[in-house]
């Protein structure tokens, strides 16, 4: 099917989390200055979003606590990442009840691509009616506000959601093939047009390059010498082509595991050895669930006040999912590097990462102790899986500098 004749939308749950909490406390999200940011983590923490209020009156989306203008009283929620979950699911179910799974693209907690080409003659109704139809089912069922975007592809259906949605009484703007020329080209600053960032931008606007007008008249081979397979699509984007396929889920394919965060307090070269043991017990563990073994280890060291750092690497002579092993690379790397600063942020990482199939003994080294060890490693993680993270840790967890338990409780570094 020739992508002008498909009609595919994505959808946006409004300011989402500040939505939520509005919703939860009852109150109107269009009245009430509310911020999800968690003010116990003090004035630099991360504002993760205002509500439609606060936002019409100019403030952004992201910014820190310190940076919001002092002529509101403030409704403070600490984030809920669980309740946020649980409500995104319900809007996928609500999906669901008008498409099938197979036209469903989750972008993320808070946006959803649909083709809905083969349903209009079901539902006896236009690409917008039937969006709007979605949308008045999301406001009933769960109280959230949604905009969104039609197009003849991913690419069209996600620029008229970004840029034109918002300027549409009901939230639904179109962009289609004939569009392009009266309404995309004349689209700038570039950096508004999905897929292309500031670094991007600046690159092109060096380049002459202002307008989607600009993109599209450039020569395809300019753009591909300056931007490689980037380039290719930035100019097929400029006429309005995207062959993308909502049913082609693209399933990744893991190559390295990450893990870090930011301390709340500072932390000395001597106190920092438990975050850095701790975060290496979670990791290994992501690393056997996922029945891998890493062959190359990284950390990060950021240091507090802007006094810069340290992410060195080093090779393993073969690869390991074994906790002792990784944490000893992991100490060599420290004690190389380490300076006598004050420590904000840490961060690991474990690469090269191959299937594991079976364990390589060592043959200087006890192999019943070995095997003993490794099936310790995996009772552990069972107990884990089947009760929970924090019902078994080390004796470090009881400390003060620790992190683990706190961070067992919370979803993408923040409360649940």
């Amino acid at each position: 099917m020739a992508s002008q004749e498909r009609n595919i939308i994505v959808i946006d749950l409004k300011a989402f989390y500040s939505f939520v909490e509005c919703i939860d406390r009852g109150l109107d999200p269009w009245t009430t200055p509310l911020v999800v940011a968690d003010k116990e983590r003090g004035k630099n923490t991360i504002v993760l979003s205002v509500s439609p209020y606060l936002k019409s009156q100019g403030i952004p989306s992201r910014l820190r606590i310190k940076d919001l203008p002092n002529k509101f009283d403030y409704v403070y929620a600490r984030p809920r990442m669980k309740r946020y979950i649980e409500m995104s699911t319900r809007v996928i179910d609500i999906f669901l009840d008008f498409v099938s799974q197979d036209d469903i693209h989750v972008y993320s907690i808070d946006e959803a691509f649909l083709d809905l080409t083969s349903y209009l003659s079901y539902y006896q109704r236009s690409a917008s009616d039937l969006t709007k139809l979605i949308l008045d089912a999301i406001k009933e069922k769960t109280g959230l506000g949604a905009t969104a975007g039609i197009g003849d592809n991913f690419f069209l259906a996600k620029v008229a959601l970004d840029i034109f949605a918002k300027k549409e009484k009901n939230g639904i703007a179109v962009l289609r093939q004939k569009d392009v020329k009266t309404k995309l080209w004349k689209v700038t600053p570039l950096s508004k047009i999905w897929g292309i960032g500031a670094r991007s931008e600046e690159k092109l606007n060096k380049l002459g390059i202002f307008t989607m007008k600009d993109l599209a008249l450039s020569s395809p081979q300019f753009l591909i010498n300056n931007f490689g397979v980037m380039g290719e699509q930035l100019y097929s984007h400029a006429h309005g082509i995207d062959e993308s396929d909502i049913h082609e889920k693209y399933v990744p394919q893991s190559t390295s595991l990450t893990i870090g965060q930011v301390l709340f307090k500072d932390y000395n070269k001597f106190n920092i050895i438990t975050i850095v043991r701790e975060m290496c017990d979670d990791l290994s563990e992501r690393l056997r669930q996922e029945g891998k073994k890493a062959s190359r280890v990284s950390l990060y060291i950021g240091y507090s006040g802007n006094q810069g750092g340290f992410s060195r690497q080093i090779s393993l002579l073969s690869a390991t999912d074994e906790t002792p092993k990784l944490y000893e690379s992991l100490i060599e790397i420290f004690n190389r590097h380490i300076q006598d600063k004050p420590i904000r942020n840490v961060g690991l990482n474990f690469g090269c990462l191959t299937k594991s199939s079976c364990q390589q003994l060592d043959l200087f080294a006890d192999q019943h102790e070995q095997i003993k060890s490794r099936d310790l490693l995996f009772t552990i993680d069972k107990i884990h899986k089947k009760y929970g993270k924090n019902i078994l840790l080390r004796a470090s967890a009881l400390t003060e500098d620790s992190t683990i338990r706190e961070r067992h409780e919370q979803i993408g570094g923040h409360h649940k």
